[in-house]
């Protein structure tokens, strides 16, 4: 699909593309922008030939100018994360050792200083967007296209490789399940670091010569604000976000709902992803906006894979039945084939698959079962749909649509210098999916308040990584193996919540 983007936006031409808070920019001109960013990184060369190219930008003209010149140059797009912070932003970099580091002006002196103490190479996206054009490789479709990076059980997040035909196929599915046209006009408000705005939203857009609305970040009152002024057809995002939406209509006036319930009516498609959607704001939502919320399940190594329809039933707590081009199987734990009305392990194959992680080979290896992913994911099949009943490890949380590892921000806090031990898990929360919670054993005389920790995580932790709450422990509770008995901490928060 990426190398595919060229060809297919040059039939769109001067049809808009992306409007953003910089302007309006059509096909045509991402063609010119990023041909000009593919003979910037190119430098003289013929071929970056695989070579990862991270990039920071904000949500916006310059995010997909960069996108697509680094993959029209040959090499791999790795999109950084707006809200990590710098021991983040090392760990991705010092694991891949770009070829080069393109940062957006606004966002220089994060990455800048970096860049220069690992000896990477450091652009401003103003720089390539100003060099001229030339003559740009020719990309064949198995070759590496993408590297994002997501939290894994060994605690340091992996970096999840995507081909040219990964994406390829990843968006032909979606466009087939999910009705895309030229016609559609979607509103992205989600990160583009992760495949839900990656893939979903954008790429599928730009796919089929659609318009992309881009809003730097999400604010519940500006969403309603552009649902109220009209033409919309598509919006997609994650529970946490269908939540705020609801409780700002709420908190509106009554002439103002019924304003803002009509404008929802008026599109054609809304999709919910990226974390389980209670059944209850399944329901306000349809109150509120007369949409049945079509909830499919994906994750960054496999794309989408399972998908309510968009015509028919939407069955509220599954996730659907499997998309075009998709296999999909649920096993035990000896990796057999379960009976129908059988929880077992969600496995997908296809060619939605990832590739890889990135120089991590025995993860790879772990990863596949006879050509199976094994997504760590349990469900029971009941007529024909899927429903999740959770994952196969208390370590992978999923808290505001993204997945994150316990293990990682357990070794985070342990640096603490007033921490002797931590404890994370996961408590079901209607807002968040998984509400982060640390449970803490202190140094002999230590203490620490909520505010300070999450202040002082903040500095090494992305936002949705912060533990919401925090329990001041003598000792971890575990079993008679010595290991951390995380069932019981997660009862502990529940019973003790707020």
């Amino acid at each position: 699909m990426s190398i595919l983007l060229a060809a297919q936006a040059a039939r769109y031409s001067d049809r808009d593309a992306i409007s953003t808070p910089e302007g309006v920019f059509s096909y045509r001109r991402l063609l010119d922008a990023s041909a000009r960013v593919a003979s910037f990184l190119l430098g003289g060369s013929s071929d970056l030939e695989e070579k990862p190219v991270a990039f920071l930008a904000p949500p916006g003209f310059h995010y997909v100018a960069v996108q697509w010149g680094i993959w029209r140059a040959g090499g791999i797009a790795m999109p950084l994360s707006l809200f990590h912070p710098r021991p983040e932003l090392e760990y991705v970099l010092d694991d891949t050792h770009p070829a080069a580091v393109i940062a957006h002006p606004q966002l220089a002196a994060v990455l800048k200083p970096l860049s220069e103490d690992l000896r990477l190479r450091f652009a401003l996206s103003t720089e390539a967007l100003e060099h001229a054009p030339g003559v740009l490789p020719t990309i064949v479709a198995d070759r590496r296209a993408m590297i994002l990076y997501t939290s894994g059980t060994t605690g340091r997040p992996k970096g999840v490789v995507t081909t040219h035909a990964n994406l390829a196929a990843q968006v032909t599915s979606l466009v087939l399940a999910w009705g895309w046209t030229s016609e559609d006009r979607i509103l992205n408000v989600l990160p583009l670091h992760h495949v839900h705005g990656i893939v979903n939203v954008l790429a599928c857009a730009l796919r089929v010569g659609a318009v992309c609305e881009i809003l730097p970040r999400f604010d519940p009152a500006e969403v309603w604000g552009r649902f109220l002024r009209g033409g919309l057809t598509l919006f997609m995002a994650v529970p946490t976000i269908y939540v705020k939406l609801i409780d700002h209509w709420e908190k509106s006036s009554p002439a103002d709902r019924e304003r803002m319930s009509e404008a929802c009516r008026g599109m054609r498609l809304m999709v919910s992803g990226s974390a389980a959607l209670p059944v209850g704001t399944l329901e306000q939502w349809r109150r509120i906006s007369g949409h049945v919320l079509l909830e499919r399940y994906g994750m960054t190594e496999i794309g989408m894979a399972l998908s309510n329809p968009l015509e028919g039933r939407r069955i509220p707590g599954s996730v659907g039945s499997p998309l075009p081009g998709v296999e999909v199987r649920l096993t035990d734990e000896s990796g057999k084939p379960v009976a129908i009305g059988t929880p077992g392990e969600i496995e997908v194959r296809g060619p939605t698959v990832f590739l890889e992680y990135w120089n991590r080979s025995e993860d790879t290896l772990k990863a596949f079962r006879d050509g199976w992913f094994l997504t760590g994911d349990i469900a029971v099949e009941e007529h024909g749909t899927y429903r999740i009943l959770g994952r196969n490890s208390v370590d992978i949380l999923k808290t505001g649509g993204y997945k994150v590892s316990a293990l990682e921000i357990e070794e985070t806090v342990r640096t603490h210098p007033d921490i002797r031990e931590c404890a994370v898990v996961g408590v079901p929360d209607p807002v968040w999916g998984d509400r982060v919670c640390a449970a803490l054993v202190m140094r002999e005389g230590a203490k620490v308040e909520l505010e300070s920790f999450r202040a002082w995580a903040g500095e090494r932790l992305a936002p949705y990584k912060i533990p919401r709450e925090i329990a001041i422990l003598s000792e971890l509770p575990r079993n008679a193996m010595g290991k951390v008995s995380k069932p019981a901490l997660k009862e502990r928060f529940q019973r003790e919540k707020p």
